[in-house]
């Protein structure tokens, strides 16, 4: 008898239970899948639409005058149109300031820009950061304020200061310029980094021993690498990409850097040799990337170093 009264009960559990409408986290899983796909989509068309200009310059730097002037579209240097004319006239052109000169110029302005601008602005972070002195808040809004004004607002001012210390058409001068305009944004990026380390790991070194000299190298500085790789990254394309105060100080041919030879091939005279003209930019390019992936092992190995030490 209860076997038969038992069963009528758990047949209609099991019809309510199918009638429950499905769980709501699992709802929320479909929703979750249904917003990374549209957010995956996106970020697709975002990377194509970044890529695809620089994509665009590297096949038209190996194609020949006659295809990019002509209307068809060439996505790919075949076999056939292939060529490296365009790369040879860049670089071996004499109607036009050399290339080589420029790449050196580029070359030593950006690496004296590098070293002062991460020398003074390190020493600059770990001043506000580790020491409490008059005037210190003041000198951050400072370089804040700094930050904020428009180079092209300077620009006569600047020219003139530099023609009466007789340094134009010179690395130095440029130079001076650069590190003016990158060091504000180094010590206020630096800051933060130091800022982020604890003093009291150099103080607990001190405790066991070290000087603060010793402390600061032993414990500190590995756990600003990361920083200072970060930094220098920021500050070495800020140089290399920086084109006004080049044009304006630089104006000789043999003084040129890269950004400023790369405009001679617009001219008001002349037809654009767009080949030679994108050849011109990839090789540009080229130092840039280089650079950035040589640092960008260091500094995942920076950050790994850094974490396990703290």
């Amino acid at each position: 008898m209860s076997t038969i009264s038992t069963t009528p009960r758990a047949s209609v559990r099991h019809a309510s239970a199918a009638a429950r409408p499905a769980p709501r986290k699992s709802r929320d899983t479909q929703r979750k899948k249904a917003a990374n796909v549209v957010f995956a989509i996106l970020a697709i068309i975002v990377f194509v639409a970044s890529v695809f200009p620089v994509y665009w310059m590297i096949n038209t730097s190996f194609l020949p005058t006659s295809l990019i002037r002509g209307t068809d579209l060439h996505f790919f240097p075949t076999p056939d149109v292939f060529t490296l004319k365009n790369y040879e006239s860049a670089i071996t052109d004499d109607s036009r300031a050399p290339f080589m000169p420029a790449m050196g110029n580029s070359l030593a302005v950006t690496f004296f820009t590098l070293v002062i601008a991460m020398i003074l602005g390190f020493l600059a972070s770990l001043a506000v950061t580790r020491f409490r002195f008059k005037g210190r808040r003041a000198f951050i809004i400072a370089v804040l304020v700094v930050q904020m004004i428009p180079g092209e607002a300077m620009m006569i001012s600047i020219f003139r200061i530099i023609d009466g210390w007789q340094m134009l058409n010179t690395i130095i001068g440029l130079g001076i310029v650069y590190v003016s305009g990158v060091l504000p944004f180094t010590i206020w990026t630096l800051r933060g980094f130091v800022n982020g380390v604890p003093a009291e790991l150099e103080e607990a070194a001190m405790i066991d021993g070290c000087s603060r000299g010793r402390a600061f190298w032993k414990i500190t500085f590995p756990l600003l690498a990361p920083g200072l790789v970060a930094t220098g990254v920021f500050a070495f394309i800020q140089a290399w990409n920086e084109f006004v105060m080049a044009l304006i100080i630089m104006s000789r041919p043999e003084s040129m850097t890269l950004p400023v030879w790369l405009r001679t091939y617009q001219q008001a005279t002349q037809a654009t040799n767009w080949g030679a003209l994108m050849a011109g930019a990839v090789l540009i390019a080229i130092p840039v990337v280089v650079f950035f992936l040589i640092v960008q092992g260091r500094m995942t190995g920076g950050l790994v170093s850094g974490a396990v030490k703290g």
